[in-house]
């Protein structure tokens, strides 16, 4: 029964929607685009219900077309593929490995959708298997996510200790003030690349990313890039529980996204960190996050037209 409160939106055949796109599947052609689900939430160092986001972000998709009139993309050039979520990301890793691992086999690109931050781990654990030693890791995120323990404050620190070479990780817009300087020291002992927030607004995101992104698919390897929300400023990211005043803008991530999507060397990506109950009356945060799947997958076209 339609809600009067809340009206549909017009049909439209020459307005396709994002939202339909995706859920349209890939009629028969290889996917270009798979979108997995992970909705962990239970060992979030910040109370948070973003096991809700992904259905969250799959409604925000209807708000946005497939057309971006300034990359002159369309995403109705690549088959999408939504593979659903996993039934229980934080009690079942193995799970999430497995299907990541599938998701990503069947993709050129794989975007999995948090979920908190911990998914990291066993997603790209899943994506790389016994290749994760010789794989590379980008980060977006105001932390350096190398706490002890099993959290979403933890995951680098556990993909380190599973094999992953600290010297092919590479972390953007790490935030003054979110971080403790035993942390910081540990980061710069392992030989992570750092690119702070003031480098970022100094350099351009840009440059930044594509260093980012030489450091972590150095020899070629395969990358994985974590996009946490909360490294974007509060303003725009009030669903984000640890984002802070001061991180990158919402031009500045979705950028970042793109230039992920567009390098032939990142095999997969995540958004992490919001939290659809805590979002702001207008969803920006989740519109935010829907928009950096949309970037993502303009970056894979650019990617086939190079």
């Amino acid at each position: 029964m339609t809600d009067p409160a809340r009206p549909s939106r017009p049909t439209d055949p020459r307005w396709p929607r994002a939202s339909e796109w995706l859920a349209a599947g890939p009629d028969g052609r290889p996917i270009d685009v798979g979108f997995l689900g992970v909705p962990a939430f239970r060992t979030s160092l910040s109370p948070t219900r973003a096991d809700r986001t992904p259905g969250a972000v799959r409604g925000a998709l209807a708000r946005y077309s497939t057309y971006a009139a300034t990359r002159n993309v369309d995403l109705a050039e690549l088959a999408g593929k939504d593979h659903g979520d996993v039934a229980d990301p934080d009690s079942d890793e193995p799970a999430t490995m497995a299907a990541a691992a599938g998701a990503a086999a069947r993709s050129r690109l794989m975007v999995a959708c948090g979920g908190d931050n911990s998914i990291t781990y066993a997603v790209a654990r899943g994506v790389f298997g016994e290749r994760l030693r010789g794989a590379g890791l980008v980060t977006l995120d105001a932390h350096h996510d190398i706490r002890e323990g099993m959290s979403n404050g933890s995951p680098v620190r556990r993909l380190v200790e599973a094999g992953l070479d600290p010297t092919r990780i590479a972390q953007v817009g790490i935030s003054d003030w979110a971080n403790s300087g035993s942390y910081a020291e540990e980061a710069s002992a392992w030989g992570i690349t750092v690119i702070s927030r003031r480098e970022v607004a100094r350099r351009g995101i840009a440059d930044c990313m594509h260093e980012a992104l030489d450091v972590a698919g150095s020899g070629a390897a395969e990358v994985y890039v974590d996009l946490d929300v909360d490294v974007c400023d509060r303003a725009v990211a009030p669903a984000c529980p640890a984002s802070v005043p001061g991180g990158l803008s919402a031009g500045e991530l979705l950028d970042a996204a793109y230039l992920a999507g567009r390098d032939p060397r990142v095999r997969a990506l995540d958004i992490t960190e919001v939290d659809a109950d805590a979002d702001a009356a207008d969803g920006r945060t989740v519109r935010l996050a829907a928009l950096c799947v949309l970037e993502a997958a303009a970056g894979l076209v650019a990617r086939t037209a190079r």
